[in-house]
């Protein structure tokens, strides 16, 4: 446990994917299970749906770093006390 919390403090853009990937793979697969899809066709919006939570998770970090650019023009102090 304490190796998992060690790994999501290192990499949080990593695990914020993991997350939001399994979370939307099993909305998309409860909304679309009867319309009929074959497994090629789950295969590849399975997958589609995997990018789109890694592109959501990148665009939601550039926040993160225009922030940690704010705080180092800021003062020095401001970095080191986040």
């Amino acid at each position: 446990m304490n190796n998992l919390k060690v790994f999501a403090e290192k990499h949080p853009q990593i695990v914020s994917w993991v997350v939001l990937a399994v979370g939307m793979v099993i909305i998309l697969v409860f909304s679309a299970w009867d319309v009929g899809f074959e497994p090629s066709q789950w295969a590849a919006l399975i997958v589609t749906t995997i990018l789109l939570a890694g592109a959501c998770v990148w665009i939601i970090g550039w926040e993160d770093d225009d922030e940690d650019e704010m705080l180092a023009e800021a003062s020095p102090e401001a970095k080191d006390a986040r």
